[in-house]
């Protein structure tokens, strides 16, 4: 599967991954103490979403405008307003006319809620993406864009030296075989910072290779392993993207019960009210 982001930015598996990323880095804030977030393939770290790729497939209307849409419209119910509020308000800073004109990968995203002692390590090697990254985190002393293989950057850069924070691995899909990579590249990374917060996420197109997936994540026997997932409503037919899937390893403690309100709010909105299936259910649980 050959995920550009460029052409996907602001879609409903962003949606999904960028609102529980937020909620991680919102529980990072409970205590005073640096962070870290590491984000092994980072992209441009920022969208046009007028631009050519964008306009191509408009797949964030279906997502990131179907959300926004939903907070104007007051179909948010209060506690689902209160726990998406980092996210949204992050995407509406980028956004300061109010017109959705941009959306924020996670790099950008990150450095909004960043506090002034956090750090971001954000990597890309392909040239284009990377300099992009360049420019965006450009200035900012609590943020720095690295030119190297997220996959050499996943063990390369753990444990971090303020011994919190988060491994962001979101990798491009253009490979065969990933998902094992995904595995193998966890257990490499946990073995070295076995305390850290790590969010995995990947593209579900067949149920049955993701279910191989979870079984060698299961193996593997990592405490506190979660698998979160959604499936919007889609055609029978559509061969693309048929849901979003993270794995969170180490979660902020509120972070199940928090999931159990967001997740099925955003599969009602992202599916326009019809049938939404998520999962949400620990791997491994100690």
């Amino acid at each position: 599967m050959n995920y550009r982001h460029a052409y996907h930015a602001g879609n409903f598996a962003d949606v999904m991954k960028h609102a529980v990323l937020a909620r991680v880095l919102t529980h990072l804030h409970d205590k005073p103490a640096a962070f870290r977030v590491i984000d092994t393939h980072a992209g441009a770290g920022l969208y046009d979403l007028g631009g050519v790729e964008a306009g191509k497939t408009l797949e964030w209307r279906d997502g990131i405008g179907r959300l926004i849409d939903a907070k104007i419209d007051g179909r948010l119910d209060e506690p689902v307003r209160t726990l998406l509020a980092p996210y949204l308000d992050a995407v509406a800073a980028l956004n300061p006319a109010g017109a959705l004109t941009v959306y924020p990968g996670s790099p950008a995203l990150t450095q909004l809620l960043l506090r002034p002692q956090d750090r971001l390590i954000a990597c890309e090697l392909e040239p284009q993406a990377a300099a992009a990254l360049s420019r965006q985190l450009r200035g900012d002393a609590r943020t720095k864009a690295v030119a190297i293989d997220g996959w050499t950057a996943l063990t390369a850069y753990v444990p971090p030296k303020e011994r919190r924070g988060v491994v962001l691995v979101d990798p491009p899909f253009e490979q065969p075989q990933e998902l094992s990579r995904l595995a193998q590249g966890l257990a490499a990374a946990h073995r070295k910072w076995t305390t850290g917060c790590y969010l995995l996420w990947y593209p579900i197109k067949d149920a049955a290779e993701i279910t191989a997936f979870a079984r060698k994540l299961s193996r593997l026997q990592i405490a506190k392993t979660l698998r979160i997932e959604l499936f919007p409503e889609i055609s029978p037919d559509d061969k693309g993207l048929r849901g979003s899937g993270l794995i969170a390893v180490n979660p902020p403690w509120r972070l199940y019960e928090e999931l159990e309100v967001l997740l099925p709010a955003l599969g009602r909105v992202l599916s326009r009210g019809a049938t939404c299936r998520t999962t949400l259910s620990w791997l491994v649980r100690e």
